[in-house]
């Protein structure tokens, strides 16, 4: 094999990058979606999604299986907070460009033909995705993580280091905050 490459190192590549598309490439919309909650806006999603991409290409090798959607989702989490953490400083807290999350929201019913149904909706979606943004790090990351993302309670312990019981104590006090803030803005007539 003197002067040719090494063809074992050549297919273990192309088995490497067909793992990660097999791995990764199906789960990015959820990763986008996750680091938008984490940063706060879109640009910065972007750019913490792609570093996470190049960790998870690095990584690929050591997945053992199990929930590759969990296992991106960690990456994403991780690399939110490293890049927040270099640069942002603490004292700033974004929730802003919220609005670029209305592609995530689900369209209204077809049953709701007026405008004024569509307006509330669009209302009611954004309530909602302001009072996510405001509560405290910790449960805001639990609520997306859990009801957005849909991951159990297993894996997010997991993700986050911590016992499962504390994950739905944080759920449990996240989705509270969320009802009395929202529940305030719909007095009865």
């Amino acid at each position: 094999m003197a002067g040719a490459p090494d063809g074992g190192t050549v297919l273990s590549e192309k088995m490497l990058a067909a793992r990660f598309a097999e791995v990764v490439l199906p789960h990015l919309g959820d990763a986008l979606s996750l680091a938008r909650w984490l940063t706060g806006n879109t640009a910065d999603a972007e750019d913490v999604v792609q570093e996470a991409c190049l960790k998870a290409h690095a990584g690929i090798a050591g997945f053992a299986g199990g929930n590759p959607r969990a296992w991106l989702l960690t990456i994403v989490r991780n690399a939110s907070y490293t890049w927040m953490a270099k640069n942002r400083p603490r004292s700033v807290v974004a929730v802003g460009d919220l609005a670029d999350l209305d592609d995530v929201s689900p369209p209204p019913d077809n049953d709701a033909d007026s405008p004024e149904a569509a307006l509330i909706a669009k209302a009611n979606s954004a309530a909602v995705e302001a009072a996510i943004a405001r509560l405290p790090q910790a449960f805001r990351e639990t609520v997306v993580l859990r009801d957005i993302n849909g991951l159990s309670y297993r894996e997010i312990a997991a993700m986050l280091g911590v016992p499962q019981g504390t994950v739905m104590s944080r759920l449990a006090r996240a989705r509270g905050l969320l009802m009395t803030e929202l529940g305030g803005r719909h007095e009865p007539a």
